[in-house]
């Protein structure tokens, strides 16, 4: 299984930031979804973040919770969602986190999660509702079962909690460009380059950005700021809610919007 360690190496080398779209398993429906995870992969991805879908996602803006919506609507679970990433690996051995609820993980049974996880294909799990203080309910049986951890700093952590936070990563930092929740912004906020560099001065550890990210320039203004990855999620999310009655629209859109942002990041290594 490819781990994060070696494609941020390989991308190191290279000198270009990861493109790293989300999306939410199981939207509008499994065999759709996983058309359009194989389609992002074409299109150029080099890491997924993968949402489970949950009843309260407190992190997410409107457009990710109506994709939460649909995928559970059409029956999406935890079992369902590891039946999905190992279909995805079959595919291609692309690195997979996890991007998800604790109450999921809590009812499911913590150490089975994790050890489910792994034997399906997944490499990180980022719990969004999880305090850094609390991170020790997932890190250990997360490292028992062979997965990375991911956890989030935002424009506001300070730098004690963010060398906290670093400490306790062992895949990627999720760097939030913005206070609030996720969502496509018209503006990139202009804190990107000061926190990056923050997080970069504190740890080796990969730091990637996401929330607000919805155009190619976005993208390239990201790494330019120092970020190893990019991550998309409202901006994609929306293409598939915008053509949920045209699914060949809805592929093409999402293939020619990532390969935009990869152009735009590979232009941005040179």
């Amino acid at each position: 299984m490819k781990t994060y360690k070696q494609l941020f190496s390989e991308l190191s080398e290279l000198k270009r930031s990861a493109l790293i779209p989300f999306f939410v398993i199981g939207d509008p429906d499994f065999e759709t979804s996983l058309r359009i995870v194989k389609t992002s992969i074409d299109a150029g991805a080099d890491v997924l973040e993968l949402g489970i879908p949950f009843s309260d996602p407190i992190a997410d803006g409107p457009t990710i919770q109506k994709a939460d919506i649909r995928a559970r609507n059409c029956g999406m679970n935890i079992q369902k969602a590891m039946e999905f990433v190992r279909k995805v690996k079959d595919y291609r051995d692309i690195p997979i986190g996890l991007l998800m609820y604790y109450n999921l993980i809590y009812q499911y049974g913590t150490e089975k999660f994790f050890k489910d996880c792994y034997q399906a294909g997944v490499n990180s799990v980022l719990v969004a509702d999880l305090s850094i203080d609390d991170a020790d309910e997932i890190t250990s049986p997360a490292a028992k079962a062979g997965l990375d951890t991911v956890f989030m700093v935002t424009p506001n952590t300070d730098p004690k909690r963010m060398k906290l936070i670093a400490s306790k990563t062992t895949g990627f930092i999720y760097t939030v460009s913005v206070l609030g929740v996720t969502g496509s912004r018209e503006k990139l906020s202009d804190t990107i380059e000061g926190l990056v560099g923050k997080l970069k001065k504190l740890t080796d550890v990969p730091v990637c950005v996401g929330f607000g990210i919805s155009k190619p320039e976005h993208a390239a203004a990201v790494a330019s700021a120092g970020a190893d990855g990019v991550i998309i999620g409202s901006k994609i999310v929306g293409l598939i809610e915008s053509n949920l009655g045209n699914k060949e629209k809805m592929l093409a859109e999402i293939s020619t919007f990532l390969g935009d942002v990869k152009v735009a990041l590979e232009h941005q290594s040179n």
